[in-house]
């Protein structure tokens, strides 16, 4: 009965603590603060998913979190809900600090996401190996209404929902190139910088496929917000 007695003391005092914190009656900062809007100039921490969760049913908050973010988006109507793939919080992404090969359609956490990895992971990557920023991503698309492989049975892909992006290479700052296809493989510094690449994804995305995942993924990095938590 003592155990049961102090467990239950241990409750009420965390639901005490989590109310104060959120009647914002205890300060903390922001970043630890799990109803605080997730800041991506912020570097991420065990929060960072939880944060990015909430984006995805709650437009103001994208919108809030957007301006951290220096992606330059334009929301999307929603389409019709009877659509085969329906869209709903989806944004076009034109570019950041780093240019695109072309804008892409992405659901806020996406988005959100992708800010993320540039930030955090993308370019310190190519900082820590070549000396210089990443100046553009190549990417192969991220919305398709399609099932996983393109099979004619099974479950939709995240790309059905605009909520994975495939990256298949990047161009650096000097206007050398590095490809997944061509330069996963190899033992130089393009290999090396792609290996800490899918590696900083995972910080970042939910699901991160490369080509050590299967042979559908050589040519290409696949990121996605799933529910799943993959790192291949």
């Amino acid at each position: 009965m003592g155990v049961v007695k102090a467990l239950s003391v241990l409750l009420v005092l965390v639901g005490a603590f989590a109310l104060a914190v959120w009647r914002g009656w205890v300060p903390m900062p922001s970043e630890w603060n799990p109803w605080a809007p997730l800041d991506v100039r912020a570097s991420p921490n065990l929060l960072t998913r939880y944060k990015l969760s909430r984006l995805q049913d709650d437009p103001a908050l994208c919108d809030q979190v957007l301006n951290t973010s220096g992606l330059r988006v334009s929301r999307q109507a929603d389409t019709s809900a009877d659509a085969a793939c329906p869209l709903r919080n989806v944004l076009r992404v034109q570019g950041a600090d780093v240019a695109l090969s072309s804008s892409f359609l992405a659901s806020c956490p996406l988005a959100v996401a992708f800010a993320l990895f540039e930030r955090h992971s993308l370019q310190p990557a190519a900082q820590a190996v070549f000396g210089q920023a990443v100046s553009r991503v190549e990417h192969l698309g991220s919305f398709a209404c399609r099932n996983i492989y393109n099979r004619a049975d099974g479950r939709l892909s995240q790309h059905a929902s605009a909520n994975a992006l495939d990256i298949a290479g990047f161009r650096l700052a000097d206007g050398r190139s590095i490809s997944v296809l061509k330069d996963w493989p190899g033992q130089g510094d393009g290999a090396r910088f792609l290996r800490l690449v899918r590696d900083g994804a995972c910080d970042d995305f939910n699901v991160v496929l490369s080509p050590d995942y299967n042979a559908a993924h050589r040519n290409h990095f696949h990121l996605d917000m799933g529910r799943w938590w993959v790192c291949r």
